[in-house]
């Protein structure tokens, strides 16, 4: 993992001898914006207190957003979860609370032919989609084991079901992550903890900018509210449901991905993530 990175790391948590209310404590990652951002508020509305972690400044403007409509307690850290340091910094922060749920929704994208990409941002999506998050899993998911109960929510994708053309690395790590929560399920039964795995499809937040992917039509095209898809995951976590796609567009995606062959898929897959493709008939 990226330990030379530094590590930024802001909190607004309270000490132990601050007060800590009786509710549940979950800590979701990627909160800034889109669907982490959206998760943190469905974990505020459904009882939980929650530390709301990002890599981003922009993270504490979104934390006083959410403090202004609800009477949950939430706190923010600022940390880079591609580090060692910066997983090292959430458990910490989370030392004086048993974890409840941990919602693993930090990730990033990154579009465009994998040979023309910069390897550095190549593996900077690989260190924070794949082993920070299982870094922290393993971290709190040890502590939950531990006392038998909690919940995990892991963001995965439906582009985890395809070859990933022009987004060979993300879709990539989005096929380690599904396949992770359904073994880590099965590992964990019977003892307490659910594992979740939230699929969603194109969701309307910041992931296609960030990956330099608005010229596509994937990029371009209509997505599903990164609310609704919150909800979604969030209500499923609550369930202890092993899996929730989202949206009934995405369900048929899925299927089909899962019967054609692969090399149809990363055709198709090229159709849509392109770069230029947005401007082709």
């Amino acid at each position: 993992m990226a330990d030379e990175v530094k590590t930024s790391i802001e909190s607004t948590a309270p000490t132990a001898s601050s007060g800590r209310t009786a509710r549940p404590y979950a800590i979701v990652t990627g909160a800034s914006s889109g669907i982490g951002f959206e998760l943190a508020r469905c974990c505020l509305a459904g009882g939980f207190d929650v530390l709301a972690v990002a890599d981003e400044p922009s993270i504490e403007a979104a934390v006083e957003r959410l403090r202004a409509d609800t009477t949950g307690t939430i706190e923010h850290l600022r940390a880079d979860l591609a580090t060692t340091n910066g997983v090292d910094a959430v458990y910490a922060a989370a030392a004086d609370r048993p974890v409840s749920a941990l919602l693993a929704n930090a990730g990033r994208g990154l579009g465009h032919a994998f040979l023309d990409q910069d390897f550095e941002q190549i593996r900077r999506v690989i260190d924070t989609n794949v082993t920070g998050t299982l870094y922290l899993i393993h971290r709190v998911g040890q502590d939950m084991r531990e006392r038998n109960q909690g919940r995990i929510l892991i963001t995965g994708s439906i582009a985890g079901f395809m070859p990933g053309t022009y987004q060979a690395v993300y879709n990539g790590t989005k096929a380690l992550l599904d396949s992770f929560a359904y073994a880590l399920r099965a590992e964990l039964e019977k003892s307490g903890v659910s594992v979740t795995c939230l699929m969603p499809g194109a969701t309307e937040t910041e992931f296609f900018e960030r990956a330099d992917m608005l010229d596509t039509k994937v990029g371009a095209g209509k997505k599903q509210p990164a609310d609704e898809v919150a909800k979604l995951g969030f209500d499923a976590m609550m369930r202890g449901d092993g899996e929730v796609i989202a949206g009934w567009n995405n369900k048929l995606r899925a299927a089909i991905a899962r019967l054609m062959p692969s090399g149809l898929m990363a055709e198709q897959h090229r159709k849509m993530a392109e770069p230029g493709s947005a401007s082709r008939a």
